[in-house]
């Protein structure tokens, strides 16, 4: 506030002159004061959004001047992987890299260093784990991992698997299995009803995956943070986007705001209404977790190879899980197992149809000219719930 008043007091001697303009830059535009902004001051904005593909990789340009890079480093993979990232950011990414290049005793920093300073940021530092019970616990954490990987790929259309680890990070931290969205639904932010109903199956992996391994009751509480992502999920499909308006009633109403259903938030429905919404987030979840089960338990050979894989080798690129998944997924789709016929939200009976898997993406290449290859997903930086999430981003884990 003491600035904006030193800058309404400077402005107060200016006269108008064509010649003089004044720039100023702010990250906290909500907190301005409307005298500031009133015509005649600073009356006009430039929005200045995050860089994307070609910016990241002319910020990156910039910030490796000076830093000895292996001839293996791809400054254009770290672009297309950092979706999301400032030029702050970036910069912070690069010294990273060098802080554990140095730490090596290495010449040059190479593309290895630049993932594990990106894992870092994103996730935060690698946490001890006491020797106790530790092929128990890896065991679980890979089997809950395991299912929410196998879940993405057998998903149509869903987001594409890009890493999957059980090397713990953070506070509380055990695991995490990072997708990559797709750009479209990145810069649009729209989600079909088709997805939403993809995520909350894939969110619901880990806990399944455990259940056909050690039992109902040997599930554990790792799926705790899923299994809240997968009610405010189903909440607000039914509550704020109007997906269940063929069993509720009438067309598609929003029976809440942004800010949810809390003590504070203004009330639209009745207590009939919100009861009968209650029932369509039970059957959304219903609904989720049959798929889930099926799936899984028809590709159980799958879930166990890669359970096995992690627990072996504890991260699981794209290219490692498609190395994996391919000989249980190359059949033909007339061929491949089929997930039974549910009801649906709306009331209606799915056609039965086979499991089409998605593929994992590898990082491509950069073309000869420079800029993105024609065709290539742009990949979006994934951070854990705890540290907030950016629209479209998704991670599951311990």
């Amino acid at each position: 506030d003491r600035v904006i008043n030193q800058i309404l007091t400077e402005m107060d001697g200016f006269q108008g002159n064509q010649g003089i303009i004044v720039l100023a830059a702010t990250n906290r535009a909500d907190t301005l004061d409307a005298a500031l902004l009133r015509p005649g001051r600073f009356d006009r904005r430039v929005p200045v959004g995050l860089p994307d593909v070609a910016g990241r990789l002319d910020i990156l340009g910039v910030h490796a001047r000076g830093k000895p890079l292996a001839p293996g480093v791809d400054l254009y993979q770290v672009a297309a992987r950092t979706l999301g990232f400032s030029g702050a950011s970036l910069a912070n990414l690069l010294n990273e890299a060098a802080i554990l290049a140095a730490r090596r005793n290495a010449t040059a920093i190479s593309y290895g260093e630049i993932d594990q300073a990106l894992d870092r940021l994103t996730f935060g530092l690698l946490r001890p784990t006491s020797a106790g019970g530790a092929a128990a616990r890896q065991r679980l954490i890979a089997v809950h991992e395991a299912g929410h990987a196998v879940m993405g790929l057998l998903c149509e259309g869903y987001d594409t698997l890009n890493k999957v680890t059980i090397v713990p990070r953070g506070v509380g931290g055990g695991g995490v299995t990072l997708f990559t969205p797709q750009p479209d639904r990145i810069e649009t932010g729209l989600y079909s009803l088709r997805h939403l109903k993809h995520r909350m199956a894939v969110a619901l992996g880990g806990t399944v995956a455990e259940e056909l391994f050690f039992t109902a009751d040997g599930v554990t509480t790792g799926g705790a943070d899923d299994l809240q992502q997968v009610r405010s999920l189903a909440r607000r499909m039914v509550a704020q986007w109007g997906f269940a308006f063929h069993n509720l009633g009438g067309g598609p109403v929003a029976w809440e705001g942004e800010e949810g259903n809390g003590p504070f938030a203004p009330r639209a429905a009745s207590a009939e209404t919100e009861a009968e919404i209650d029932a369509q987030v039970t059957n959304l979840v219903d609904e989720a977790y049959a798929t889930c089960r099926a799936a899984l338990t028809q590709h159980r050979a799958l879930l166990e190879e890669v359970a096995e894989a992690l627990i072996e080798e504890e991260t699981l690129d794209a290219a490692r899980m498609a190395q994996i998944s391919h000989p249980h997924l190359r059949q033909s789709p007339a061929a491949a197992p089929a997930v039974k016929a549910h009801q649906s939200v709306s009331g209606r009976k799915k056609a039965e149809r086979p499991w089409k898997p998605a593929t994992a993406a590898v990082w491509p290449k950069p073309p000869a000219h420079g800029g993105r290859p024609r065709g290539v997903r742009e990949p979006a930086r994934v951070r854990r719930d705890k540290g907030g999430k950016a629209p479209g981003e998704e991670s599951f884990g311990i």
